[in-house]
């Protein structure tokens, strides 16, 4: 539990989203030494964090050989993606980005590769959904991840339907 409490917890600890200094990389690495934490949980931290992301999954570094810690870490990770709270945090991600909301002349990027999902290139928050979030469901590693995540699937498709009528004015 610890391993996975601790991937859990550290996961975005120097993502590259979010990282402002390239030197901060090895924020949570330098973290398990310093708090003397054994070196077997520590790899399985580190190797859980350094694989689990969705950039990962499209240039096949993630393969079916995952431990059940990896499987659980990264379904919880996908399912605070997607459902309700998962398009709240797309929006405002977004919005912290400074990126549209909607605009149909950008359309979704299909068959991405790691290297074209990382670009920061003009996209839109609904294009999120198509590109990474409608396609976590099927990418979950563990029975209990596969149910969660049918529902808040359903949930976001319903509310790309609403939305798009709104936008186009038929509601």
């Amino acid at each position: 539990m610890l391993v996975i409490e601790l991937a859990a917890l550290l996961h975005d600890i120097g993502d590259y989203k979010y990282l402002t200094d390239p030197s901060e990389e090895d924020i949570v690495e330098n973290f398990l030494e310093e708090e003397g934490l054994e070196e077997d949980k520590k790899m399985r931290i580190l190797s859980i964090i350094k694989r689990m992301g969705f950039k990962d999954e499209l240039a096949g570094l993630v393969t079916g050989e995952n431990s059940l810690e990896f499987g659980i870490v990264q379904d919880a990770d996908r399912l605070d993606a997607i459902g309700a709270i998962g398009i709240a945090r797309c929006f405002a991600f977004s919005g912290s980005r400074n990126k549209a909301l909607h605009n149909p002349a950008i359309l979704p990027r299909s068959d991405l590769s790691k290297d074209q999902y990382m670009k920061k290139e003009d996209q839109t928050a609904v294009n999120h959904f198509h590109e990474k979030l409608l396609k976590l469901k099927d990418l979950m590693k563990t029975e209990a991840g596969r149910k969660r995540a049918e529902k808040r699937h359903q949930f976001m498709e319903e509310f790309l339907n609403e939305f798009y009528e709104e936008w186009e004015g038929r509601a």
